[in-house]
């Protein structure tokens, strides 16, 4: 049975990335707690390839930010509809939002759900 993807593109400063970390090993307890596979937050290190649109245009990122690269794999989408349910009500989320100012801008969020069609 293919796996199910959740996937985000996220610019931001460089300087924020410190909290974002914090925040995101927080969460993704929580994602994991209930039933997600695995949780994955990845900081943009070599986006200037040369050979193809890189993530910095794509995200349209400014000067001083990176992308962050993220991603929550499931069962199924049926599955990620279950552990998001119970994440969206999971106390701990919510004191991990009220705790802090996000560290990046909601409004320049990326985000899909895929359906894998190679998983090796």
């Amino acid at each position: 049975m293919p796996r199910y993807v959740d996937g985000y593109v996220i610019p931001i400063k460089k300087s924020k990335l410190a909290a974002y970390r914090r925040m995101a090993q927080k969460a993704g307890k929580v994602w994991k707690d209930h039933g997600a596979l695995e949780f994955m937050e990845c900081a943009g290190d070599d986006l200037k390839t040369g050979f193809a649109r890189s993530f910095l245009q794509l995200a349209k990122a400014k000067p001083g930010e990176t992308v962050l690269f993220s991603f929550v794999v499931y069962r199924s989408r049926k599955d990620r509809d279950r552990v998001n349910a119970k994440v969206q009500k999971d106390p701990r989320l919510a004191a991990i939002m009220s705790q802090m100012t996000m560290p990046f801008d909601m409004k320049r969020i990326s985000y899909g759900g895929f359906t894998s069609i190679v998983d090796l």
